[in-house]
């Protein structure tokens, strides 16, 4: 071969490689002398598998957090395993066996290194108040308070108690009459209260007022001696009026 043609062929390779590089674009790793790496752009945190979501609303919002629309609570929250330097504020401390927790907003985090890390509760840590939002739904006559994937039920001695999910917690149930006695009252929700949630607030008072005047209406006799059930059932609509109003209904 001649010199021509092998310079025609060497001009050849030569315009071919330069095509397939311009082609390619530029390398991401290629930068100036002492310039920083390129960060790579930030990916939304995997769904966990149990998380519902609401047809036409995002999965995410603009911050990150993920629906839970679960019973239709349609609120975001923040993924479990997500790290934050520090606490949001209002939060309230809990120590349940020997472990620090943090509880804000619906949300559980833990001491992580120098911040905090979004859990799952252990079921037992017992909270004052529930979250500013929740969900009420009933399993076999129990109300239960949903928010954030977490379950609460009622303590026995006040406040409300993180729970195991009941085993149908797909099913839920719908709320049961109120007992006989109550329909003596005549309950108003002042502040929109739902039915649920009425109904919820009317299952806590009974069994407050129950532990109050020892009289229950769902036994025979008000499960009190002859003789005394007139009182009884006077006492229990007292205590059940003060428990009602001090949620927010007017009783007559």
């Amino acid at each position: 071969m001649n010199r021509t043609k092998k310079l025609a062929l060497t001009m050849a390779v030569l315009s071919l490689g330069a095509s397939a590089l311009a082609s390619a674009g530029p390398d991401p790793h290629d930068r100036p002398h002492g310039e920083p790496p390129r960060a790579a752009a930030p990916r939304a945190p995997a769904p966990r598998p149990d998380a519902h979501f609401a047809p036409g609303r995002p999965a995410f919002d603009g911050r990150g957090q993920m629906l839970d629309a679960r019973y239709n609570h349609g609120h975001y929250y923040p993924p479990v395993g997500t790290m934050h330097g520090s606490l949001p504020g209002e939060y309230r401390p809990y120590y349940y066996r020997g472990g620090r927790y943090f509880f804000s907003g619906g949300v559980w985090y833990a001491p992580r290194g120098p911040g905090f890390v979004v859990i799952a509760p252990p079921p037992g840590i017992v909270v004052s108040v529930l979250p500013g939002y929740y969900s009420t739904v009933w399993f076999a006559g129990v109300p239960y308070y949903y928010a954030d994937n977490v379950y609460y039920t009622s303590a026995p001695d006040g406040g409300y108690v993180v729970t195991d999910p009941p085993d149908n917690a797909d099913n839920p149930s719908p709320p049961p009459d109120a007992p006989a006695a109550q329909s003596d009252l005549i309950i108003y929700p002042k502040n929109g209260q739902t039915k649920d949630q009425q109904a919820a607030d009317q299952f806590e008072c009974h069994n407050w007022s129950k532990g109050q005047t020892g009289f229950d209406p769902t036994q025979p006799g008000g499960g009190v001696a002859p003789g005394t059930q007139d009182a009884g059932r006077s006492n229990y609509n007292r205590a059940m009026s003060a428990c009602l109003q001090a949620r927010g209904y007017q009783v007559n």
